[in-house]
């Protein structure tokens, strides 16, 4: 385990043993009718965190074995992450299952960080023309946007977690 990505793990679980149950815990109407600025529900918001954990679970993985800087596509530029919602249908998917596929596949995350090469951290992704991220700076980064968007579901929620 690289030492620098401690906090970041044990940020990973904490907020995933505090959230899981909260989640579990929301009314109907707060998970399938609010929406945030972006127009998206809670079942909507918590499905594009799926993503974001698939996604850089992939991204760390080609990052370790293909030549730096590495191209993969983004799914977040030029509204693709609303495709990947609408695509598979979030909105409709059932809210036990989606909390528990939230909650492993971040486990998931934090075993890979926890077996990332050290050698690797300064390979780059393309992460859209003319800018790149390490894979130091992807972890970092990871943590980030899921406070970031585990923030807007307290405030659909209207609780204060």
């Amino acid at each position: 385990m690289i030492k620098e990505f401690e906090p970041v793990v044990q940020d990973i679980i904490a907020l995933v043993k505090d959230w899981e149950p909260r989640l579990s815990s929301l009314p109907g109407e707060v998970i399938s009718v609010r929406r945030n600025s972006q127009d998206r529900t809670v079942k909507q918001i918590l499905g594009h965190l799926v993503d974001s954990a698939s996604n850089n679970t992939h991204r760390i993985v080609h990052l370790q074995y293909r030549n730096s800087p590495v191209e993969f596509p983004n799914y977040a530029t030029e509204g693709n992450n609303d495709r990947w919602i609408a695509i598979q249908n979030y909105q409709e998917e059932d809210w036990h299952d989606l909390v528990q596929l939230w909650k492993l596949i971040n486990r998931h995350v934090v075993h890979v960080i926890r077996n990332i090469n050290p050698a690797k951290l300064d390979n780059q992704w393309i992460a859209s023309p003319g800018k790149t991220i390490s894979l130091r700076e992807m972890v970092h980064g990871y943590l980030t946007h899921l406070r970031l968007h585990l923030g807007e579901i307290s405030e659909l929620s209207g609780l204060q977690f």
